[in-house]
């Protein structure tokens, strides 16, 4: 039996949240999943303690809602709260596009443009949860190069929370974005063209939003001690 207060060779906080985060992001843990204390102290080893407080810090990021009474579950945003984060990433991103365009050294360039070569294999191998997965990546990528730390931690959470909403609102084949629009992207970073970037970002972003349909809602169960299980043999 394991003690609330951890041993040192158990799991870290951090660690654990970043593996729940991350399953969010990949679409794994569908909006709605309840997060069963006992079987993430299972999945990850440690004690309950460990495990309150890993969901507390998701609950901060709001990745997590918390009930009274009822444990812990995946968010799940509501369509006014869908339309919310599609307009502060649509202030927000192109700001960080042209920034980044300004910043980019040829080493980030190099960066990005062997980025997009997984993120193409990913889409047409037809591997959806890696696609989604880079897709995200994509963007904190270009807010890494835009080298703002206020910036970068926002646009953390408001990728999250972008692949809650298509898990909710998407249709089954639709990932976070369309490797091409990430190519134009790129280019405009090669020609230096910081507006051309913003615009180009601008217009993505509004794409992705205009393919999900708001007021339809959708979940399963997860068996969480199985899939983090998977997870650590990868």
């Amino acid at each position: 039996m394991i003690d609330d207060t951890g041993t040192a060779d158990e799991m870290a906080e951090e660690d654990i949240v970043e593996s729940i985060f991350e399953a969010v992001v990949e679409q794994l843990l569908p909006p709605g999943t309840k997060l069963s204390e006992s079987a993430l102290c299972e999945a990850f080893g440690v004690g309950r303690m460990r495990i309150r407080r890993a969901l507390l810090l998701l609950a901060s990021r709001e990745v997590v809602d918390l009930q009274a009474n009822r444990g812990a579950f995946v968010a799940s945003p509501t369509p006014q709260q869908a339309r919310e984060v599609f307009e502060a990433r649509l202030t927000l991103e192109p700001t960080i596009a042209r920034l980044a365009v300004e910043r980019a050294t040829d080493a980030d360039l190099d960066n990005l443009t062997a980025h997009l070569v997984k993120e193409h294999a990913a889409h047409h191998g037809h591997s959806r949860q890696e696609a989604i997965r880079l897709s995200g990546q994509f963007h904190l990528l270009l807010a890494q190069i835009a080298a703002n730390s206020v910036m970068l931690r926002m646009m953390k959470e408001l990728v999250t929370r972008t692949s809650l909403i298509i898990g909710i609102f998407g249709a089954p084949n639709v990932a976070n974005c369309r490797d091409d629009d990430h190519e134009q992207i790129l280019r405009a970073f090669k020609a230096r063209d910081g507006q051309a970037a913003a615009d180009l970002m601008a217009e993505h972003l509004r794409v992705i939003e205009g393919g999900l349909e708001l007021g339809t809602r959708k979940g399963s169960a997860v068996d969480l001690v199985g899939l983090f299980a998977r997870r650590g043999q990868a």
